[in-house]
């Protein structure tokens, strides 16, 4: 796991844009989606990376004002890895690190099901937004445990 640079934009827009879980009707949302290098260097983005040759498995983005997991994205050849455990597990630490107390997640309905085995809670719906998003959201929430 290592900090996200502004080199790596192309590579997590790739990622996004590429991404199986975005298929059909879920398209729209990620095309012409584009993660920045002013995007990487204001938030706290993390990939999880292949060591051999840097390959970028897995990412996500951590946004502390008002605490929420911005993105979460694993590689279509990385899913059922442990990937995102991995990268949700780190998200963790690092919210704990920041002084969070919680982390909102605004998911894709296709991914509650894998928060919520992952210990987050549901809390509510985040209504439809067309034209780029046309369905429901569920609204969840991590708990972060204070430093002991």
């Amino acid at each position: 796991m290592r900090r996200a640079t502004a080199r790596d934009a192309k590579r997590l827009t790739r990622l996004v844009r590429g991404s199986r879980a975005y298929e059909a009707p879920y398209a729209a949302m990620v095309a012409g989606y584009r993660v920045g290098p002013d995007y990487i260097e204001a938030h706290r983005v993390f990939a999880a990376v292949a060591t051999a040759d840097d390959r970028v498995l897995g990412f996500y983005s951590l946004v502390l004002a008002p605490p929420e997991l911005d993105l979460m994205f694993v590689a279509n050849d990385a899913q059922g890895l442990g990937i995102g455990r991995l990268l949700v597990a780190h998200m963790r630490e690092q919210a704990r690190a920041a002084g969070l107390d919680r982390v909102l997640v605004v998911s894709h309905p296709p991914a509650e099901g894998f928060y919520r085995s992952m210990g987050a809670v549901r809390t509510g719906t985040v209504p439809a937004r067309p034209p780029a998003v046309a369905w429901d959201r569920p609204e969840l929430v991590f708990q972060v445990s204070p430093t002991v």
